[in-house]
């Protein structure tokens, strides 16, 4: 009797932030854990103090901000290798991460739409926030609007309501940027409170009463830390609503097409302001 192929499965990328390494990051969102019980794999990349001291992801370079090279190539280079040597379903590949791992996230998503069916953005910055090193500051400090994105890119945003590193006004921005492409989604918008901790209003755009294609939640009292985290790991907050869960839900949700996997290049930012 042939063995059975094995099933096909969801991958997500999660890229840490500053001062994080993957285990710490793995320890915090607890991401491993609803891997095992929804039935997906995870991809923890690591960046190298050589490229930066404190380990953050380079978001706000000119050359780590787009398609072919820099930081999003050897991201979208090393799933592309998961993809190929694990049973992974390509129809169902993600990328989330915090704060300079989200605005990656954003930048990779948005460059590799062929690949990545959805994003997951945890105080974050939108593409296009920041160009040089003194930009990014001003920009988690004040908040900035990045660039016009050019195709639609299905994007979950969590950010706290006291984040002193990055500037809520950011979260806003990205879920502004995140809606343009689309045609006519219905807006929701529902205040509710964790039992024992955070308020947090989660405004979601969909069709009808369909899935949701831009999720922005705003955590109230939380600062710059996961939602919902695990305290084992640095820069959490356990008493926000469940960040890797809602990501995890909002994901499956979501799938890339054929025609889309075999349209490499595809344009996802243009510098329309």
């Amino acid at each position: 009797m042939a063995k059975k192929a094995e099933e096909p499965l969801p991958l997500i990328v999660m890229l840490h932030g500053c001062g994080q390494t993957p285990q710490d990051f793995a320890r915090g969102t607890g991401m491993n854990a609803l891997a095992e019980e929804f039935g997906a794999l995870v991809l923890y990349p690591a960046q190298a103090r050589k490229a930066h001291l404190n380990r953050c992801w380079n978001w706000f370079k000119r050359s780590d901000q787009a398609r072919g090279g820099g930081e999003p190539a050897l991201i979208a280079g090393l799933t592309q290798e998961i993809i190929a040597g694990q049973p992974v379903d390509p129809a169902r590949v993600y990328v989330a991460g915090l704060s300079a791992g989200a605005s990656a996230s954003l930048i990779v998503a948005t460059a590799y739409s062929d690949i990545f069916a959805a994003v997951g953005v945890h105080s974050g910055l939108a593409v296009g926030a920041a160009h040089d090193a003194a930009s990014a500051t001003r920009a988690m400090v004040a908040g900035a609007p990045g660039r016009r994105l050019g195709a639609p890119m299905p994007t979950i945003i969590f950010h706290g309501e006291k984040d002193k590193v990055v500037n809520p006004r950011n979260g806003r921005f990205a879920a502004m940027r995140a809606l343009q492409p689309y045609d006519r989604l219905e807006r929701t918008e529902k205040t509710m409170r964790v039992s024992g901790g955070h308020e947090y209003v989660r405004t979601a755009h969909r069709v009808g009463r369909g899935r949701s294609y831009v999720e922005h939640w705003l955590v109230q009292g939380s600062g710059h830390a996961w939602s919902g985290g695990n305290a084992s790991g640095s820069y959490t907050d356990p008493d926000g609503p469940d960040a890797s869960r809602e990501m995890m839900r909002f994901f499956l949700r979501h799938r890339t097409t054929k025609k889309r996997r075999a349209s490499p290049g595809s344009p996802g930012v243009t510098a329309t302001l």
